[in-house]
């Protein structure tokens, strides 16, 4: 069977550095932190105050605040996005086939603050039996924001979310891609979307020591492959791409950011939220997606790594990418978004495929931020190039993204520029 060829035809996003793609972009190129203190709730008990969290964003502008009121704010922020990619690619609805357009979506966790606030309204009612909303149970599961974004649009293709906690994103760009080069779709709106800025996300991940705590300097807490990094920002956010068979976009005439090539997928099958010491979970999915994108290692310019700001993750993360690229490794870029964005957990993966698509598009580099001279790790190679403090420009042939999930979930996208 011959594969289909897949093209990004669309993008959109809602993310710490802005409402829509232009506006985030147009921040990582400068540099920008997305980091501050918590607005959502009171944070004065938690041992970390700030996070990443989306800014000033017009729901109503988008969804009726009736119907705004009856879904989670995850699935706002995801149908938002899938709005902006929809148009962005001009997809006609009045004539294309809705039955081969899909919708997979990612999440890694979903409605926690719905779960919250019925459990809280629930104990204040308790002595008069069970108190709640029948919007409860579908505003909260996981699938639901997958679900709103084909019923808006009478998409009738494949539509399902996928749940890897960090990759989940990843994972559902990675389905995508395949059930459109396997035939089963012409178009996918893919992505992901996460709201956990909550009392629950907040405190939880702080019971695991794994989010900074530099309440002092929210805007450098996060320093990917610095000696200093003392753990994750939270985030929230939603990313949207537009897959589709090159054939079919060609028909319509859509314009073409980028062409993917290839996906991986791997475990750690080491512990339920460390990585792999030596990063071994992460050189095989490299790998995987390297051998389904038929590509070498040389052929890559630039990766944007999971990169987290964590002590364990970075190295392992750097040292798989020496173990793969080898000699390679030393000449393309590297860089870590999260240092601006924060992390978006399920929805890390969209976005930051999206950057890698950009990259391709634009032959230019996002920085890593918040790296000072002197707070080198010495269990890191600093020959290579993590793009640290500015923006680079470089020819992108062609851009891998990484995403790595608590449960030893690895999944990696591989992008090139587009060429008949």
């Amino acid at each position: 069977m011959e594969l289909k060829r897949v093209v990004v035809t669309g993008l959109g996003a809602v993310t710490p550095l802005g409402n829509n793609v232009e506006e985030t972009w147009k921040n990582l190129l400068e540099g920008k932190s997305g980091a501050a203190p918590i607005t959502s709730f009171d944070t004065a008990n938690f041992k970390t105050q700030f996070a990443c969290e989306v800014k000033d964003l017009d729901v109503s502008a988008y969804i009726d605040r009736k119907e705004a009121r009856k879904i989670d704010r995850y699935t706002q922020l995801a149908m938002i996005s899938a709005m902006q990619g929809v148009k962005d690619a001009g997809i006609d609805l009045d004539t294309v086939d809705k039955n081969r357009i899909g919708v997979v979506y990612g999440v890694g966790i979903g409605g926690i603050k719905t779960f919250e606030d019925e459990v809280i309204y629930y104990g204040q009612h308790i002595e008069n039996g069970p108190k709640f909303s029948p919007f409860f149970i579908p505003k909260m599961i996981a699938d639901i924001a997958s679900g709103h974004i084909s019923i808006h649009f009478g998409f009738h293709g494949p539509n399902y979310t996928t749940t890897s906690a960090c990759a989940s994103s990843s994972n559902a760009v990675a389905d995508a891609f395949n059930l459109i080069r396997l035939g089963k779709a012409n178009i996918m709106v893919t992505g992901g979307a996460e709201a956990a800025i909550t009392p629950c996300g907040v405190g939880g991940f702080n019971a695991m020591h794994a989010l900074s705590t530099r309440n002092d300097d929210p805007e450098k807490a996060s320093r990917p492959f610095s000696a200093s990094r003392d753990g994750f920002i939270m985030a929230e956010g939603a990313g949207c791409l537009i897959l589709e068979e090159l054939e079919h976009a060609k028909a319509r005439g859509a314009k073409i950011y980028a062409e993917m090539v290839g996906e991986g997928m791997s475990a750690d099958a080491y512990h339920i939220t460390a990585s792999h010491p030596e990063g071994l979970g992460a050189k095989l999915v490299m790998q995987n997606a390297l051998e389904d994108a038929g590509l070498q290692p040389e052929d890559i310019d630039y990766i944007n790594v999971h990169g987290t700001s964590t002590p364990v993750g970075d190295i392992s993360e750097a040292k798989a990418i020496k173990d793969v690229f080898g000699e390679a490794a030393y000449k393309l870029n590297i860089s870590s978004t999260k240092s601006m964005t924060g992390h978006m957990l399920g929805a890390a993966g969209a976005v930051e495929a999206m950057v890698a698509v950009l990259s391709v598009q634009n032959d230019i580099v996002p920085p890593t931020i918040n790296h000072e001279d002197g707070d080198e790790d010495p269990e890191i190679d600093y020959r290579l190039n993590f793009t640290f403090n500015k923006a680079q420009k470089r020819q992108v042939r062609a851009a891998i993204s990484n995403t790595f999930g608590f449960g030893g979930h690895n999944a990696c996208v591989v992008f090139k520029k587009y060429a008949e």
